[in-house]
């Protein structure tokens, strides 16, 4: 299993470090990480600081969690459907000139 990312603390140190005037460049290679993911870190920083304009973390994983959420209620809806289809199949209408009581 690989490692999946670096962990919150690592971020914010990178993140300090360039803060005190350190470039990109330099931090990645003494560090021997991706520039490209610390100009991510410091795009999403300066998000959810409100500096550049964009969804802060909490609101993009607010509409992660509602679109996994949709996405199981139209599951649900499709089985639903489905077995609305099948029970049709099976059990014939009931007489439409006949009134219920």
């Amino acid at each position: 299993m690989g490692r999946r990312g670096y962990p919150p603390e690592f971020k914010r140190k990178v993140l300090d470090l360039l803060e005190a005037g350190r470039s990109v460049t330099d931090v990645a290679r003494d560090l021997g990480i991706s520039g490209q993911s610390i100009y991510t870190w410091r795009r999403k920083d300066r998000i959810d600081r409100g500096l550049v304009p964009g969804l802060n973390s909490v609101e993009k994983e607010e509409l992660a969690a509602a679109k996994r959420r949709i996405a199981q209620l139209e599951m649900k809806l499709q089985a639903t459907l489905r077995a609305m289809e099948l029970v049709r199949k099976v059990v014939p209408p009931k007489d439409a000139t006949r009134r219920s009581r």
